[in-house]
């Protein structure tokens, strides 16, 4: 049986950045359309059956309806059993879930945050990231039905999808000599000190990003750095950036329609499995893929270590490329 799982969030595409920049809405009814896409290629394609996540918007079971209505539906969906907190908690439980039954594919619906909550779970089964929202480096931009088309390619497990998907960079942060979390793009040390709305906008407040991959075609953080120096997925280093200090004056992407000056000092390069310390003297937040997660006090010590111990990324272009090669696509 060929198998994949959808986790879309209802919350992403809605954040404080809508009022702040120029960022785009994506609401719910529009990731329901999404939904459908992806499984009416998917099931195109020999996808049998589709797990998804349980939300307070219910937009897996909208899916169903909607396509049952149509009759349109060939697949057999499934909606998670597991009990909805209406938090990052549901993201986290889903993809652990789906990682447990080793689905042949999991496709996610959200932002960085999104994505770095399913990283923690999702270890083996490999990923497609569909970006809902202009603020995000990590997920792309991807039309639904090509997204289950690619997925059915993966989850046929018929082609060898070693030049089609890549084991993604992450960094581990270890708080006092304790791993607490990861981030798959950038973590942000900020003068703020609470948690709130979770985004950052006040960039005079910035003291540092570190990053894992950074382009300047790319927005947010990361961008900051990458107009500085880019660095592909691939790359097996990455890198960070003291801000709001130094000689080193640029202009950068930081949001939807936001282009900020900004200065810094010399860019430090980050080898693969090696690590910068900070000892902190001053009382803020980390930011984590764009989201204030970790409070800190004067007093405790950071590691920031660069790893391959990201999830399994699929390059849908080149999943494509490869079915077309393999002769996917062909009909008896």
């Amino acid at each position: 049986m060929s198998t994949i799982g959808i986790i879309a969030n209802p919350a992403s595409g809605k954040d404080i950045r809508r009022l702040v920049s120029h960022a785009t809405v994506i609401d719910n009814n529009e990731k329901v359309n999404i939904l459908e896409r992806i499984i009416l290629g998917a099931q195109s394609f020999g996808v049998d059956k589709v797990y998804i996540m349980p939300d307070s918007y219910m937009m897996g079971y909208k899916t169903q309806d909607q396509l049952n209505l149509s009759k349109e539906l060939t697949a057999d969906i499934e909606i998670l059993d597991m009990i909805i907190k209406a938090s990052p908690k549901d993201t986290e439980r889903a993809a652990q879930i789906m990682e447990e039954k080793k689905l042949g594919c999991v496709v996610v619906l959200g932002g960085d945050g999104t994505h770095r909550l399913v990283a923690k779970y999702l270890k083996t089964v490999p990923l497609i990231g569909v970006s809902t929202g202009t603020n995000n480096a990590y997920p792309k931009m991807l039309e639904g039905t090509i997204v289950g088309v690619a997925a059915a390619v993966i989850a046929s497990k018929s082609y060898d999808t070693h030049l089609s998907c890549r084991r993604d960079k992450i960094i581990e942060i270890l708080k006092n000599g304790e791993f607490i979390d990861i981030c798959l793009m950038d973590a942000v040390i900020s003068i703020e000190q609470y948690i709130g709305s979770k985004a950052i906008w006040n960039l005079s407040n910035i003291k540092k990003i570190i990053v894992a991959n950074c382009h300047p075609a790319s927005i947010g953080f990361s961008a900051i750095v990458g107009v500085n120096q880019y660095i592909d997925e691939r790359d097996d280093f990455g890198a960070a950036l003291d801000l709001n200090c130094g000689e080193n004056r640029f202009l950068a992407p930081v949001a939807a329609g936001k282009i900020e000056a900004l200065s810094s000092g010399d860019l430090e390069i980050i080898e693969m499995n090696q690590s910068i310390k900070w000892e902190v003297d001053f009382k803020g937040i980390i930011a984590v893929d764009g989201e204030r997660e970790i409070v800190f006090n004067k007093g405790d010590s950071f590691e920031f270590k660069l790893t391959r111990n990201g999830p399994i990324q699929v390059d849908v272009r080149k999943t494509m490329e490869t079915a077309v090669v393999e002769g996917f696509f062909k009909t008896k």
